[in-house]
């Protein structure tokens, strides 16, 4: 017969703080939690007010060190949180293991709150839009850009869910800084809307509103016809000839830091 201590399947939680068995409020946590998949998206999410559920590691004290390594305005709060289980069971409960095998499950954002968020005027920083982003990586390096900016939020058309966890995994957890939300073209707050588009305006020549919303498509189609009769201005980023786009990500970044560099930034 296996030892249970040492039954890489079973629980064995060491963090005298938080003696309650995470594996279990794992599983009944699971199904409606955002997935905090690595150290830095919980060190975000925490630094940004998350209601975090549980959170495992399969080395509590490397992650300790971490913690006082880059994040020690957090430490005290994670050292808290941190319940150490078997590598094994730490794997079951993850899509794919992390480098620093550090996860955790926190309460998802009120959807109204967001959109309250979002809809607020006046504004102090824009709203990007993603129109029917295909690309869950990217869609979470945008996110992560919109939150280093100081962007009012992330808003998603069509189907790819912006809370996804391969998006919140690209994301570092930042989602816990700016309003992230899926709606409709016709359900975009208001402002200005400026889309980005090759046949556009030189964005050089143009300074953008703390209000508006910045509008960008998919890298193989483009603007949905839908926004792009929504829009107000079309704006061009500059490229050389014969280059046929950027990143997603790299648009979104050449953008807000246009809007930043014009007036615009974070505190």
């Amino acid at each position: 017969m296996t030892d249970p201590a040492h039954d890489p399947s079973v629980a064995s939680p060491v963090n005298p703080v938080n003696p309650v068995d995470p594996v279990a409020v794992w599983r009944r946590a699971a199904p409606g939690a955002v997935l905090l998949d690595g150290f830095h998206a919980l060190k975000h999410a925490v630094r940004f007010g998350a209601e975090v559920l549980v959170a495992v590691t399969a080395d509590r004290a490397a992650a300790l060190a971490l913690a006082d390594e880059l994040a020690a305005d957090v430490r005290d709060v994670l050292a808290a949180l941190l319940t150490e289980v078997p590598h094994g069971t730490y794997a079951s409960l993850v899509p794919r293991p992390h480098p620093t095998a550090v996860a955790a499950l926190a309460v998802r954002p009120d959807r109204a709150g967001n959109l309250a968020k979002l809809a607020h005027a006046p504004r102090t920083a824009p709203v990007v839009v993603l129109d029917q982003p295909r690309n869950l990586g990217n869609a979470g390096a945008v996110v992560r850009l919109a939150a280093g900016f100081g962007a009012t939020g992330v808003v998603t058309t069509g189907t790819l869910d912006p809370w996804h966890p391969t998006v919140v995994r690209g994301g570092a957890g930042l989602h816990f800084a700016t309003a992230v939300e899926r709606l409709s073209v016709d359900e975009l707050p208001p402002g200005p809307l400026f889309a980005l588009d090759p046949e556009g305006e030189d964005i050089r020549s143009l300074i953008l509103p703390d209000e508006a919303l910045l509008a960008f498509g998919s890298e193989r189609t483009g603007l949905t016809a839908e926004l792009r009769e929504r829009a107000d201005h079309l704006v061009a980023l500059p490229m050389r000839p014969q280059v046929s786009s950027y990143n997603l990500a790299t648009s979104v970044a050449m953008t807000l830091y246009h809007w930043s560099a014009t007036g615009g930034a974070p505190a």
